[in-house]
This record gives C-alpha cells, sequence and structure tokens, in this order.
C-alpha cells in the first residue's frame, strides 16, 4: 500500500490504477471509522431454525394496472403464464426454494426447512425473491403480451409467515388454493353477467351479494350453460411449482473412430426443472405422490 501513496500525483494524472489502489484504503479505513456504530441500529431479524420461511408476494394496484394493459376478464392466460414463468426464474435462481404456489398476481415460495441462505436473514428472502421476480415481469413482459406496450413497471409486495410444522405449511397452501377457487368462482359469475347479460358492474355486484358457491354454480349453468368444474384448472386450482427430473433428448454432432465426418446422434441426459402443475394440493394425494417436497433432509 506504501506505493499508493507514493503515487499521490498518479492520481491527479488520470491513473485509475492507483485511483482504485486509494478506494480500497478508504473501504479498509472506513470500516473501523468512528461511523460504525451506526451499524448497531441494525435489526436482528434472522427467521428461526427448523421453519419453513414462506415468502408471499402480491402485485400493487394491479386493478388498475390490468384494466390499463387491456387483460381479458375474468382470467387472461397470458398474464397467469407471465406470473408463472417469473416464478420458475425465481426458482431457478434461488435453489432453497422447495414449492411455490400462485394465482391470479400472487406467488408464495416456501425455503427448505434447513435452508442456510444469507443465514436466514429474512430482508434478504424477501427483497432476492421480490426484485427477481419484478425484474423478470418486465424482461419477460414481450414474450406473452407481444401487442400490448408496457406502459409503466408493475410494482409488488412481499412479506414474510414462518410455519414450524409440515401441517401448517399445508393448511396455509390450501388456504390460498381455497382463496383461488372463491376469488375466481365469484369473477366468473360476475364478468359473465356484466359481459353476456349485460349489467353494470353495481348491479352485478349487487346480484350476488349473499349468494353461496352453489347459488353462483346455478346462475353459470342456468343462464350461460357453464359448469364451473369444466373451467380450466388453472383458473380453477391456481399454479403449483415443483423440482423434478426431466429426460431431455437433444443433438449432438460426434465423430466417430475411422470417420472422416461429423454424425449427428441423439443424447439423451436428465436434468432437474421448474414444473408448473395444475392440481388440488388439499388432499392428501399430491402430498403422498411428492413426499420429497416435506422430506426433513429436503
Amino acid at each position: 500500500m506504501l506505493g499508493c501513496w507514493r503515487a499521490a500525483s498518479a492520481i491527479s494524472a488520470g491513473s485509475g490504477r492507483w485511483a482504485g489502489c486509494v478506494r480500497g484504503r478508504r473501504r479498509l479505513s472506513m470500516a473501523k471509522s468512528k461511523f460504525e456504530y451506526v451499524r448497531d441500529f441494525e435489526a436482528d431479524d434472522t427467521c428461526l431454525p427448523n421453519c419453513w420461511i414462506v415468502v408471499r408476494l402480491d402485485g400493487r394496484n394491479f386493478h388498475r394496472f390490468s384494466e390499463q394493459h387491456g387483460f381479458k376478464k375474468p382470467n387472461d392466460d397470458r398474464a397467469l403464464h407471465l406470473m408463472t414463468k417469473c416464478a420458475q426464474t425465481v426458482m431457478q435462481e434461488l435453489e432453497d426454494i422447495a414449492i411455490a404456489y400462485g394465482q391470479s398476481d400472487e406467488y408464495s415460495f416456501v425455503f427448505k426447512k434447513k435452508s442456510r441462505w444469507f443465514k436466514r436473514r429474512a430482508s434478504k428472502f424477501m427483497t432476492h425473491v421480490v426484485s427477481q421476480f419484478a425484474s423478470s415481469y418486465v424482461f419477460y413482459w414481450k414474450d406473452y403480451f407481444k401487442d400490448q406496450q408496457l406502459l409503466y413497471p408493475p410494482g409488488f409486495d412481499g412479506r414474510i409467515v414462518l410455519y414450524p410444522s409440515n401441517q401448517n405449511l399445508k393448511d396455509y397452501l390450501s388456504w390460498r388454493q381455497a382463496d383461488c377457487h372463491i376469488n375466481n368462482l365469484y369473477n366468473t359469475v360476475f364478468w359473465m353477467l356484466v359481459q353476456r347479460s349485460g349489467l353494470t358492474p353495481v348491479q352485478a355486484q349487487d346480484r350476488l351479494q349473499g349468494t353461496l358457491a352453489g347459488d353462483k354454480n346455478e346462475i353459470l349453468f342456468s343462464e350461460f350453460n357453464i359448469n364451473y368444474n369444466n373451467e380450466p384448472l388453472m383458473y380453477r386450482k391456481g399454479t403449483v411449482l415443483i423440482w423434478q427430473k426431466i429426460n431431455e433428448v437433444m443433438t449432438k454432432k460426434i465423430k466417430l473412430p475411422k470417420e472422416t465426418e461429423e454424425k449427428e446422434v441423439e443424447v439423451s441426459r436428465t436434468k432437474t426443472k421448474v414444473v408448473p402443475l395444475h392440481c388440488d394440493i388439499i388432499g392428501d394425494q399430491f402430498w403422498e405422490e411428492y413426499p420429497e417436497i416435506l422430506a426433513a433432509d429436503s
């Protein structure tokens, strides 16, 4: 470092090498400066050990966002697939996520119980997930909304909840899927009344006030000939993302012994990928089929 100070004049002459050396010296001295006490104001946000860490994000003012970007009602496949693409990107970047579940403009990411990622700091979990998701939404927008320009960047908020037992986690995911069903059934009837019966949004809301699930199903069937159980599973059940081993077949050029030209051959390899499923996760069948998700050593 002595050479840095001897060459101080080189800095004024524009020597980036020596400038970097001095900056390094400043950073080193700053760590031991009188200002270091401000670090004591940082709160300890370490998540409790042996708990599932769930980061749930929601779109901010997405009702307005969807209207200004022409989302189809009650469900827009482009928007739902874009959300899933963003969630897959998050899982591929942050491999400690065991499972994710999404519906509408929200996604929940479940980190493994034993994760030591960023020393289990809650702020790191939340900010990495939300920032990766939001940037992916903007990056992949054009792949799903080819004819719709992104008018302004979307916003997402996040929260963290810890669940100590497997049953707590399963109940949380069941709650989110039940919420998906309730909201989608309501929205399906609501928009049928508006789009096909000509009711105003206020009239449709008044029509549905106090109705139960059976009443809504009856309106769909008797007035619009729609069996709600035949609606796409993605709408009714949401999307589950899990890790699965997939066999991929790819073409590779190789040169065989005693051959002068390369030949194309098919090569099979196993790769772990994030796979979307549209299925029930409230019952036991899903968890019995994929026991590795809740495995103690996962």
